[in-house]
């Protein structure tokens, strides 16, 4: 991936907080990055979580019909370490979106109340 198509595919709010979220979490589904970015249109998340990973940005895994994100290890060094760095540095940038999902409780709590 060029730079140019990496900060492309960052350029929009909805897609950098996700991934900055999920490169926080480790791991999200759809159901908590609509809570944590406060958007009540699933179809428009799924359409930014999918050009994040038709650029090889993001993986997926399926559980039954839920669709979980993750960061694809496989990035170049350099583009890992701009995700990381943007992350460590703006965290005040996340603050009501990492607010809105702690209040969806831990991760398993979470799990069992949007994504079973």
């Amino acid at each position: 991936m060029t730079p140019t198509a990496f900060y492309k595919n960052l350029a929009d709010d909805i897609r950098l907080k996700s991934i900055l979220l999920i490169a926080k979490e480790g791991e999200l589904c759809v159901c908590e990055l609509m809570t944590a970015l406060g958007e009540t249109s699933q179809p428009k998340i799924s359409r930014h979580l999918a050009v994040l990973k038709n650029a090889g940005l993001l993986l997926t895994r399926k559980q039954k019909q839920w669709v979980f994100y993750t960061i694809n290890p496989q990035l170049a060094s350099w583009s890992q370490e701009v995700i990381t760095k943007t992350l460590s540095e703006n965290l005040d940038f996340l603050s009501q979106d990492l607010t809105r999902l702690n209040l969806m409780g831990d991760r398993p709590t979470r799990m069992a109340s949007c994504c079973d």
